[in-house]
């Protein structure tokens, strides 16, 4: 059986465990803020199934044009953005395109495609949403997006628990660009930013850039809050703060046990309830639900004292589009007729 026939075999097997998990799955990636520390020992661990992809990729079409960096889309089934990447002029490969992870990673798919062997590869320490796993790299020449090329020097590789993707797209490389995601076509387009107003008709919605993390100021209800931007996850989370001062004006019985399962796999319990109308700017979100709790990724950003929620694809998906000008340091939204309400 050649290398990559096992691959498959071996990610219909994760595929199948994943189906018949029983908690959900929010976030994709959530890479620490904080520069990767390479594991002392240096000894990277075995490569579970887990790590390995569920489908063939022959269906996925690059199409760059001008220098506009553009590349045709698809979602998934949980209606995140897979933008199709060429690594080492291989490919496509399928990212989603996270704004909650600092840095690209990919999982042993791709690895095992470009040929490289991981038996001796050099580890990081990957912190996801759940929790932390020690997990090998591989170093790779370039990144290609449309016309866009990125060279990131490693790329971790991640548990296969992507919804079908290949990795993530992180932010590395895209903090002086201008991200157009057309949810209504599928469809990615990368600009560098030329400090461009929102379009005629959208909505403009101020955020600061930590750490690469695109923050915004957000109203829930009375309770003054800060909302992380994440296109890799499935769906919203809050920290502990947030379920503490929520859980004053919902009754008990309102909230519902919940199981996060992050992209290391770590479970974590939590309590899911629907929350009072999100204001975002200009925008009002109403019948969201959030799953909060005490969240290893919050521990990890140290956002654990002020109320603060990681708004997920469940929130994001409801517009028509959504810019990310980062040097602008906006999000300019286009509502579907009849508001996100």
């Amino acid at each position: 059986m050649t290398q990559k026939s096992q691959a498959m075999s071996l990610a219909r097997q994760a595929g199948r465990f994943l189906l018949g998990a029983p908690s959900r799955f929010v976030a994709a990636l959530c890479l620490a803020a904080s520069p990767l520390a390479f594991a002392n020992d240096g000894v990277p661990p075995p490569i579970p199934p887990e790590l390995l992809p569920e489908e063939d990729l022959s269906e996925v079409v690059v199409q760059a044009k001008e220098p506009r960096y553009v590349a045709p889309t698809r979602r998934d089934r949980i209606g995140r953005i897979w933008a199709p990447v060429y690594i080492n002029e291989k490919g496509p490969f399928r990212l989603v395109l996270d704004t909650g992870s600092s840095h690209a990673a990919v999982n042993a798919y791709v690895a095992a495609s470009l040929g490289m062997d991981l038996t001796n590869a050099k580890t990081v320490m990957l912190r996801g949403v759940t929790g932390s796993r020690i997990v090998p790299t591989i170093t790779v020449d370039s990144l290609i997006i449309g016309d866009l090329q990125l060279r990131p020097a490693k790329l971790p590789i991640v548990v296969d628990a992507l919804g079908g993707a290949d990795g993530v797209l992180g932010t590395d490389g895209l903090l002086d660009k201008r991200i157009f995601i057309d949810f209504r076509n599928d469809r990615i387009t990368i600009f560098r930013s030329r400090m461009e107003r929102a379009p005629r008709g959208y909505i403009t919605i101020p955020v600061r850039i930590e750490d690469g993390l695109l923050i915004a100021k957000v109203q829930v209800g009375s309770m003054p809050a800060k909302a992380i931007i994440d296109t890799g996850g499935q769906g919203s989370i809050a920290n502990e703060a947030f379920r503490t001062i929520i859980a004053r004006k919902i009754a008990a019985k309102d909230f519902m046990a919940d199981e996060i399962t992050g992209a290391t796999l770590d479970v974590q319990r939590g309590s899911r309830v629907r929350i009072p109308p999100i204001q975002l700017g200009e925008v009002v979100i109403r019948q969201a639900h959030i799953t909060s709790g005490d969240f290893h990724i919050f521990q990890t950003w140290d956002m654990v004292k002020t109320p603060t929620v990681l708004l997920g694809m469940d929130v994001l998906g409801l517009f028509d589009v959504m810019i990310i000008d980062y040097r602008r340091r906006e999000l300019q939204v286009l509502m579907r007729r009849g508001g996100t309400s």
